[in-house]
């Protein structure tokens, strides 16, 4: 492999860019692999019932590219090489008959549980690749698989457009023919929230890594930092906490949208999760300065989700950091109600326009200002947070003007002794 795990989670978000529409012949695929392998030699192939299908290849010049028209022996491996993959096989093969090569990696692509096709990367090196390079390239492939079907949704799109636009069939074939494709289409949506979960959970392991060396560091543990190197640090733990919360952000949504989250209801101290909060996100608000006021007069025990609550209260806190002006206050308050207990996070920033109330809590949403896009976002964090506080039966407000802070209000309501 060319580069190291943090050079590839920079690279991995740049593979949902290939655009396959306007390329063919699969270059872009091949362009980004490139970065992270080295190779002499790629083909993508497609299964078939009885058959398999060269659908891209790269070649580098100097060498016959043999591959696109196999021999008896070629043909061979290669249907070998489909009843492997078909039962969730991979390899790392060390000699072949495909442009003299010596080492060649061999991947499945797959979306969920379905194995349409599989990669191979070659070179004349010998012993070139390991174990490592196989999950690398496994990564790699979940990208890919999903940017082909991508690509095969799109061209769904487009029959049912043609069909309708010029009036090549009677209306009832035109509706069938419409019922079957969005029949593909939801599959296919559910196929691609399943992917982005996966890939999710993939990426977030490293990242878990990356921020627990970056605290070790931080503090010390093996030796005094200079004043530029506790500078980098703090770098990478700002980013990887936002780096972190946009994957959460994405499984979460995935689990939503599939009815997969339950509650799990227990007594806790609210205090205990306006302070854990606060201290998770203390070092973004440090990096600008902001200071987290928490404001509870009297503790108070709560019966509810300790996570999803702790969840609420970070989606709320992170954003009105993010949101803030340099060196302002962010205050997170508390209060016990005989039906709801209350909790309100508020802030001095760039507030909200009252036509954007209705439509702030949507998925995706992002208001479109020269600040805001200052900030890197999923536009998941308030339909996440709406979602988990209907959960607990509760309702979430904002009071907010622009240029004048704004404050999130969310009503939960008190169940005890309730049977979960």
């Amino acid at each position: 492999m060319k580069i190291d795990n943090k050079e590839l989670l920079n690279i991995l978000p740049s593979f949902f860019k290939i655009n396959l529409k306007s390329d063919r012949d699969g270059k872009g695929i091949f362009d980004k692999l490139s970065e992270v392998f080295d190779y002499e030699v790629g083909y993508i192939y497609y299964l078939n019932p009885d058959s398999v299908q060269l659908k891209y290849s790269s070649v580098n010049k100097g060498l016959k590219d043999t591959v696109s028209k196999p021999s008896k022996k070629d043909m061979e491996f290669l249907y070998s090489a489909k009843g492997k993959l078909l039962d969730g096989k991979s390899s790392i093969i060390k000699s072949l008959g495909f442009v003299g090569g010596k080492s060649y990696l061999l991947h499945k692509l797959s979306v969920g549980q379905t194995v349409f096709g599989f990669i191979i990367l070659g070179s004349t090196k010998e012993n070139l690749y390991s174990e490592d390079d196989l999950q690398t390239l496994q990564t790699c492939n979940s990208i890919i698989s999903y940017v082909i079907k991508d690509l095969e949704l799109s061209e769904v799109f487009k029959i049912q457009l043609k069909a309708l636009k010029d009036g090549l069939i009677e209306k009832n074939n035109a509706y069938k023919i419409i019922k079957e494709q969005n029949e593909k289409i939801l599959e296919a949506d559910k196929v691609k929230s399943e992917f982005l979960a996966n890939v999710s959970h993939e990426l977030r392991t490293p990242l878990n890594a990356i921020l627990g060396f970056s605290e070790i560091l931080s503090e010390g543990l093996y030796g005094d930092l200079n004043s530029k190197q506790k500078e980098y640090i703090s770098d990478i733990r700002v980013s990887g906490i936002h780096l972190l919360g946009m994957i959460n952000e994405i499984l979460d949504i995935s689990k939503i949208e599939a009815h997969a989250v339950k509650l799990v209801r227990s007594e806790f101290n609210i205090m205990r999760a306006l302070t854990e909060v606060a201290n998770i996100l203390k070092p973004l608000a440090q990096k600008k300065g902001v200071h987290i006021i928490i404001d509870c007069e009297e503790d108070f025990d709560v019966f509810a989700d300790y996570q999803k609550i702790q969840q609420v209260l970070y989606n709320l806190v992170n954003n009105a950091i993010k949101f803030s002006p340099d060196n302002e206050e962010v205050e997170i308050k508390a209060e016990n109600n005989k039906k709801y207990f209350t909790l309100k996070v508020s802030d001095k920033g760039i507030g909200i326009d009252k036509k954007y109330h209705g439509k702030i809590f949507a998925k995706f949403v992002q208001l479109d200002s020269a600040y805001t896009k200052k900030e890197s976002s999923t536009g998941l964090g308030l339909t996440i947070t709406k979602e988990l506080v209907e959960l607990h039966g509760g309702k979430i407000s904002i009071l907010s003007e622009v240029n004048k802070g704004s404050t999130f209000i969310v009503e939960i309501p008190k169940v005890k002794n309730q049977k979960i």
